[in-house]
């Protein structure tokens, strides 16, 4: 599985966008391949905001939320059967069953709500606010999707519908073709579900598990699990976490974290290192996430004084309707090459 690095992120937060009668048709064709023209014709039916709503005009973000409701018969969706998931969980609790510090982030993770339930809601939409604290850095919001099963992600900007960017498994895609964005659309794909996703996506193949100590923080204690990767693993395998998981009820209270992305560290090398801290706690679907998060440079003895990152989740849902054409590169978009 691709684990695109973290970076500070941002996006100024703007209310709902107002699209014409003809959006549900371009939010779709923008999700849809050419190759899947009958099943879009059910979809485009079934989807018609004059039919299901009325006439009102209907925010962009309610658009791409009835396009990942679909139902289920109307195409092959991007969640496998139940057999196949309890698969992948066995081998996943066998995995980190082999060290101590697997054996913490299973725990995470059923605290978090399991493994299995994670993968049996299906695709995650949510929208993240990504906001440095510094000035004069922007931010970026987007609203987005991702297969939780397969690690491919859409993207639409906030403040632009008509802008999307995402990654189809093997490659990162803008569009419309060309389109200016304000991220790298190959890093940004995966990296905000990637620590929204925590402690779930630290189960995987190539990841490696080792405890280190403890730290008291903000009035709890967290035993801590060195995070890093075999060598091929994902774009930037020379990145690492620290996973904090509270020793009381095993929740993930936040990590550490360096980004070394090749695209940005093309010599090598990394960022210093960061915490994030997670703030609150929201329940969907039997999934346990943070609110948001704040980020801070993480010195010798602790976190700095200075909040250098705020991030907020919001809009968070599950849609196992999604289908899996959903998540196709769409045949107007563009290619990014290279990192």
């Amino acid at each position: 599985m691709d684990h695109p690095a973290f970076l500070e992120r941002g996006g100024a937060r703007r209310g709902p966008l107002e699209v014409d009668s003809s959006g549900e048709e371009k939010i779709m064709d923008q999700q849809i391949t050419q190759s899947q023209k009958n099943d879009r014709r059910s979809l485009r039916r079934w989807m018609n905001p004059r039919r299901r709503f009325g006439a009102a005009v209907l925010g962009a973000a309610a658009m791409i939320a009835m396009l990942f409701a679909v139902p289920a018969q109307a195409a092959e969706t991007a969640v496998p059967d139940s057999e196949t998931i309890a698969q992948r969980v066995a081998e996943t609790k066998e995995r980190l069953s082999a060290t101590e510090g697997g054996k913490l982030v299973w725990a995470a993770m059923e605290a978090h709500g399991g493994l299995q339930r994670w993968y049996e809601n299906g695709p995650i939409r949510f929208r993240f606010r990504f906001a440095p604290q510094a000035e004069g850095r922007a931010a970026t919001d987007t609203v987005q999707i991702v297969d939780t099963w397969s690690a491919r992600a859409v993207h639409f900007l906030a403040e632009d519908s008509s802008k999307s960017f995402g990654w189809d498994g093997s490659e990162a895609w803008v569009r419309p073709a060309g389109a200016e964005l304000p991220v790298n659309a190959r890093f940004w794909s995966l990296t905000p579900y990637y620590f929204v996703a925590m402690p779930f996506v630290l189960g995987d193949p190539g990841v490696r598990h080792e405890t280190e100590g403890s730290l008291e923080l903000e009035g709890r204690t967290y035993d801590l699990v060195r995070i890093t990767f075999d060598s091929g693993t994902g774009d930037a395998p020379d990145d690492y976490y620290v996973l904090l998981v509270d020793r009381e009820d095993h929740s993930v209270g936040g990590v550490r974290y360096v980004v070394s992305y090749p695209g940005f560290f093309p010599e090598g090398g990394h960022t210093p290192e960061n915490l994030l801290v997670f703030d609150g706690a929201q329940t969907v679907d039997g999934i346990i996430l943070p609110h948001g998060s704040r980020g801070f440079p993480w010195q010798e003895q602790g976190p700095g004084d200075t909040v250098s990152v705020k991030n907020t989740l919001s809009e968070v849902s599950f849609h196992p309707g999604t289908p899996d054409a959903a998540f196709h590169r769409p045949s107007d978009s563009s290619v990014q090459e290279g990192l």
